[in-house]
């Protein structure tokens, strides 16, 4: 897929971002999906991408505001292959003060509050890395260095589960970006003091003795204000990093 510019123009550049479902069309380009954060608002976004790659049909649904203060978000969306189970879809946002908040959304696209956890100031940047209809499993990194684990029971209270998975080395990443393999998962961390950003392969989630073998850096200059993963429709879309 082509780079695609100028969506936002009009708006401002969003401060964050979800990822995005992008789903090809029989008649080549696609369509895109996502939630995206402007100054105070959030967004539903959704538009058309043309075999050339440009953007066009460009829909922004303001959910609400009060999102000047959050500082990462992520939306979650599950269902099994199968599709026996009802799509699952939550939102989950970290404030600067520390509160780490969940949404869910129902078929119907409302949103409701589903709790909130505290003791998450130190935390730079959230990376899904596992999700099925029991938990959504994060991976933070924080000011001081270390790396850890969030695992969040989706069938209960927001009661978070953090495990250290490294004490040091990681604070250098404001953006932690995630995609699944089959041994695991790979992450980029992005340093947007140098502009640069490196590879990890990282293995199914086991505390300290996770495996991660470090790719190297990744050619090029990341000197974007937001970096976001692209991912296919939600019974396609398999994180099982912590599972």
């Amino acid at each position: 897929m082509r780079k695609t510019t100028f969506i936002y123009s009009g708006g401002g550049n969003p401060r964050l971002s979800s990822y995005f479902t992008y789903e090809p069309t029989a008649a080549a380009g696609g369509w895109a999906d996502g939630l995206v954060v402007q100054r105070d608002g959030m967004y539903q976004s959704r538009y058309d991408i043309d075999p050339d790659g440009a953007a066009e049909n460009q829909v922004l649904k303001r959910v609400g505001a009060g999102w000047d203060r959050f500082k990462a978000m992520e939306q979650v969306q599950y269902q099994a292959p199968s599709h026996v189970e009802p799509l699952r879809r939550s939102v989950y946002a970290l404030r600067d003060d520390g509160l780490l908040f969940r949404w869910n959304i129902d078929m119907y696209g409302v949103w409701r509050a589903a709790g909130s956890a505290a003791g998450f100031s130190s935390v730079k940047s959230l990376a899904l890395i596992s999700k099925n209809y029991s938990f959504d499993t994060f991976l933070a990194n924080t000011r001081g260095g270390a790396l850890y684990t969030i695992r969040i029971p989706t069938t209960a209270a927001l009661k978070p589960v953090v495990t250290m998975v490294r004490s040091k080395t990681w604070q250098g990443f404001e953006t932690l970006v995630a995609a699944s393999c089959s041994l695991g998962e790979l992450v980029v961390g992005i340093d947007k003091d140098t502009s640069s950003a490196y590879l990890y392969a990282i293995g199914h989630a086991n505390g300290a003795k996770t495996a991660i073998e470090g790719r190297g850096k990744i050619p090029g200059t990341f000197a974007n204000p937001v970096y976001f993963r692209w991912g296919p429709m939600p019974d396609l879309d398999r994180f099982n990093g912590d599972s």
